[in-house]
């Protein structure tokens, strides 16, 4: 049986619609979300007509779309899961590369986003096929975090399929159908992100690091973010004091309808950011980077995020 690899980008640090009114942005997201993610579970229950296909993710991020895609027919591992520790600084332990051992496909990131994870399937795994979300769907040096842009979701969904329906031909019309009870589940995600950038499109924000940057751009939302500390977020660096310094008088301008700040990048700078935009009447907009261990799927974390940033943006629709 052929081995495959699947492979999660996360960009340099760790740390994307929307409401359906005043009055109905809420209740369609928790209804919407609960829906999906009550037929993904009942899909998922259904017997595989084979051996189960063993696949490796490198990120949570990853890990949750991978195993809604897999259902009973993949046993899925993922590595790296919660906010303890920052992908791009990640030393696995042993007993992370041996997860790698035996599997038949491995998920990864890609754009040196998980360099650990791309290295120990590499070693450990080396005839896996390996699926890379940068790859399908990102040019190289393009921003790592892929999981907030829309169509990077949809590529990686349908490479991982691909290479699942190759691994285990027998059960190929079961995995065709967990793509498309994901495509469904993933539904209120897309019409929120539709209606957002109905509603939205024009107004700016600055993100204390670039992981939303591919949703933002696909929101169609202004990114104001100083140049040069968006080089120096992108370089995972301090940015100079000019830089701080442009970025601070920006917000004292309220020269942005609202700050993305990434609650898992650590330090004093995005501290001082969020205070700045605080006193000033700027909303901040709280992100992860990877998947909270309260959320129930990859697509409620989405939802919940788009609502907050509809609210903070004054979108109703």
């Amino acid at each position: 049986m052929e081995t495959v690899i699947v492979i999660g980008v996360i960009t340099p640090r760790i740390v994307r619609t929307i409401l359906a009114s005043a009055v109905l942005a809420a209740p369609f997201g928790v209804a919407a979300c609960a829906g999906g993610d009550e037929a993904a579970q009942e899909t998922s229950t259904a017997p595989c007509p084979v051996r189960p296909v063993d696949v490796v993710v490198s990120v949570d991020q990853w890990g949750d779309i991978v195993s809604q895609l897999g259902g009973a027919c993949a046993e899925v591992s993922t590595v790296l899961a919660g906010s303890a520790a920052d992908p791009h600084d990640f030393e696995p332990a042993p007993s992370d590369a041996a997860k790698f051992d035996g599997a038949q496909l491995v998920v990864l990131n890609g754009g040196h986003y998980d360099e650990w994870a791309v290295k120990l399937a590499a070693s450990t795994a080396p005839d896996a096929p390996v699926v890379e979300a940068m790859a399908v769907d990102h040019e190289d040096g393009a921003n790592p975090h892929a999981w907030y842009d829309p169509a990077a979701v949809t590529a990686l969904a349908d490479a991982v399929t691909a290479r699942l329906r190759q691994l285990a031909p027998e059960a190929a019309g079961y995995f065709d159908e967990r793509r498309v009870a994901l495509a469904d589940n993933l539904k209120p995600y897309h019409e929120l992100i539709d209606s957002l950038r109905a509603k939205a499109s024009g107004k700016s924000y600055a993100a204390t690091e670039t992981s939303f940057d591919d949703m933002g751009a696909a929101l169609g939302l202004a990114n104001r973010t100083p140049r040069g500390y968006q080089v120096a977020s992108s370089n995972d660096s301090e940015p100079s004091p000019a830089d701080l310094d442009a970025f601070l008088q920006l917000l004292s301008d309220r020269g942005v309808d609202v700050l993305i700040y990434n609650v898992q990048t650590e330090g004093s700078v995005p501290q001082q950011l969020r205070v700045a935009a605080e006193q000033s009447g700027v909303p901040v907009v709280e992100i992860t980077e990877t998947l909270p261990p309260d959320a129930d799927s990859f697509q409620s974390w989405q939802i919940d995020q788009l609502i907050a940033l509809g609210e903070a943006l004054g979108v109703a629709t």
